[in-house]
């Protein structure tokens, strides 16, 4: 029997471990699945566009990106949740900036990934609670990813720029970026989606990934020197990992209507999609 190829992107992020565990163990393998992953440094939207050209099968995506982009016409749906804790945006400006509080960035410009990634949506829930007008008090300049911010931010392309704040914490620390605030956001961050083609094709695989990937997450936290092991692949303080660890919870369950309804209200209000779609348009 021949093996059935998948292609999964994620972002190269601690968040997504669990995976590269279960891929370097061969899990797939085992129930006749060659799993391929690819990192996107681009982050959410260009996993949404990677969706769409039928590039990957499957993404482990940011849910508010994800369902902007099924609401915009990416065939594709949420199979579950993959992080259930909030995502901790850090709010970021260059050491050598002369902005020191959230307040001080009204008005000026969101370094972002893209239009439509997580960097992009998530300045608009942080405009918002600050009471900001996002008419007036957004603007935005396109730095790609994390290294164009690390070396876009000094050189003054962007004044202030949104990640998730661990993995930042080592620029923070000894490089070039203060963070001058947090914004988490109001709902489960990470989501699993899949091509709508091979959820129609393949239920029976995208299952088995789901159960090998579950079985991992659901007992990633006990497995011996977790912390020690995430430190030093991903340049972290182990204290900081400790923190990370102690705050985020992997899951197994699908996204619930509520949170897919408050997701969608949000992006609304926000006016970032003109109109809501059905539950069973985004979950599959």
């Amino acid at each position: 029997m021949s093996m059935k190829q998948f292609k999964i992107g994620g972002v190269p992020e601690h968040f997504n471990l669990p995976w590269y565990l279960t891929l370097k163990n061969k899990e797939y393998h085992e129930v006749d699945i060659n799993l391929r992953w690819t990192d996107y440094y681009g982050g959410t939207g260009q996993m949404c566009k990677a969706l769409r050209e039928g590039e990957i099968d499957m993404a482990v995506i940011l849910t508010e990106g994800i369902i902007r982009d099924i609401i915009n016409g990416n065939p594709s749906k949420i199979v579950q949740v993959f992080v259930k804790s909030p995502l901790i945006w850090g709010i970021h400006t260059a050491k050598n900036s002369d902005y020191k509080s959230i307040s001080d960035l009204k008005g000026t410009k969101a370094a972002i990934s893209r239009y439509g990634s997580g960097s992009h949506l998530m300045a608009y829930v942080n405009a918002e609670k600050q009471g900001w007008d996002t008419e007036k008090d957004l603007d935005f300049e396109v730095i790609k990813n994390l290294e164009g911010a690390l070396n876009g931010l000094p050189e003054g392309k962007g004044d202030y720029f949104m990640w998730e704040k661990f993995t930042t914490k080592p620029y923070v620390d000894n490089g070039p970026f203060n963070i001058v605030g947090e914004c988490p956001t109001p709902w489960p961050c990470f989501v699993i989606a899949v091509r709508n083609e091979v959820l129609e094709n393949d239920p029976d695989a995208v299952s088995k990934i789901l159960d090998i990937i579950n079985a991992t997450t659901e007992e990633f936290k006990e497995i011996p020197c977790i912390d020690q092991m995430i430190s030093n692949r991903y340049d972290q303080n182990i204290e900081d990992v400790q923190e990370w660890l102690s705050l985020t919870e992997w899951s197994q369950e699908q996204l619930s209507e509520a949170e897919v309804t408050r997701v969608q209200k949000k992006l609304k209000q926000l006016q970032l999609i003109e109109s809501e779609k059905p539950i069973n348009d985004i979950l599959g």
